[in-house]
């Protein structure tokens, strides 16, 4: 099996600077617009300098969308980002905090900023118990995170608060979703993981907490976001912008409880999920047990943040972005069958 799909032509190996160049150069004769998608972490250079090498390269023009809009960025960060702005034809963020963070913190124009939601898959919203059998929680009351495992995530604090929350429902199972990240591996293999798994056996929750610990494709991640009565995102940063996570499980309609960072603020104000104060064990356990104590209280929840989720759905994402990148691709009209456009990611 090849290891991508035919649609990929061309390939940027990470910490090869000329394969940037290359790249920029090869795609003109191929598409007429290109999107980047911009995280400092997956580009090469320090700081992600290697981006700014393929846009200066690039004889066509270009859209980038940001996952990440730091609040106080290093003077590198805040380099990279300013000049891949000004080289591209529009920035697109997923927030209206992110927006604001572009305009008052890197001093971006607000014409040249675009709020297009983060992508979630088209689901039914469904009941969580004629779920749970196909991932054997039959019977469990599931709290659920999936993602990619490492620090920062707050993992942690829900396993603090699960004594309290087993003592009110015997029956739940706080679900791990994910491999460690591969950067993590790279550095330390599983030590995090076994951190936790230490942390499980300490707090006496063996019974009542399981690590899939492997990358899980979209159909056994739809059975498993279906199957939560609860999803968690415990994030201790603050200023997170975006979390994909957060946005699949509104997509899912479960009932969400979060710590208040800047996207769970935003997407689950008026009444789509319950936000709790960062670092307070007390405050989330007693959150965890108000919604999976509460079946109304949790199908509202569930309902709300499914109904905001229908804007953020991948075919109505997607008209958005064909929208924008015609309008910057020159001489290219999107309502025809003509035309073509380069996803940039490395």
């Amino acid at each position: 099996m090849a290891p991508y799909p035919f649609e990929v032509h061309h390939r940027i190996r990470r910490d090869e600077q000329a394969d940037y160049v290359y790249v920029a150069r090869a795609l003109e004769r191929c598409v007429d617009v290109v999107s980047i998608q911009h995280e400092y972490g997956i580009w090469g250079g320090d700081d992600g300098a290697h981006v700014i090498d393929f846009v200066r390269s690039l004889r066509i023009p270009a859209v980038a969308t940001l996952h990440t809009v730091l609040r106080d960025p290093s003077a590198g960060q805040r380099a990279v980002l300013a000049e891949l702005i000004a080289r591209t034809k529009a920035t697109i963020v997923m927030s209206r905090s992110a927006a604001t963070l572009l305009r008052t913190v890197y001093g971006v124009g607000s014409d040249r900023v675009h709020i297009i939601p983060h992508g979630v898959p088209n689901l039914p919203l469904v009941e969580s118990a004629t779920v749970k059998d196909s991932v054997g929680m039959a019977g469990r009351d599931v709290i659920l995170s999936f993602g990619l495992l490492g620090p920062g995530k707050g993992y942690e604090l829900t396993l603090d608060a699960l004594p309290a929350v087993v003592a009110a429902h015997p029956a739940v199972c706080y679900v791990v979703v994910g491999a460690t990240h591969p950067d993590l591996l790279r550095t330390e293999g599983e030590a995090y993981r076994q951190r936790l798994v230490a942390q499980v056996q300490r707090l006496g929750l063996t019974e009542h907490v399981r690590f899939v610990d492997r990358f899980v494709g979209r159909v056994e991640l739809t059975r498993w976001l279906e199957a939560a009565d609860v999803f968690v995102t415990p994030y201790p940063k603050l200023d997170q912008i975006v979390s994909g996570t957060l946005s699949y499980a509104m997509g899912a309609g479960r009932a969400i409880v979060s710590t208040p960072y800047a996207y769970a603020t935003e997407l689950l104000a008026n009444g789509r999920g319950i936000l709790v104060p960062p670092g307070s064990v007390s405050a989330y356990a007693t959150a965890l047990n108000d919604v999976l104590g509460d079946r109304t209280l949790r199908a509202s929840l569930g309902r709300r943040a499914y109904a905001h989720s229908r804007g953020m759905i991948w075919s109505a994402v997607g008209a958005e972005y064909r929208r924008l990148l015609g309008d910057v691709a020159v001489g290219v009209r999107w309502d025809e069958p003509v035309g073509a456009f380069a996803a940039i990611n490395v």
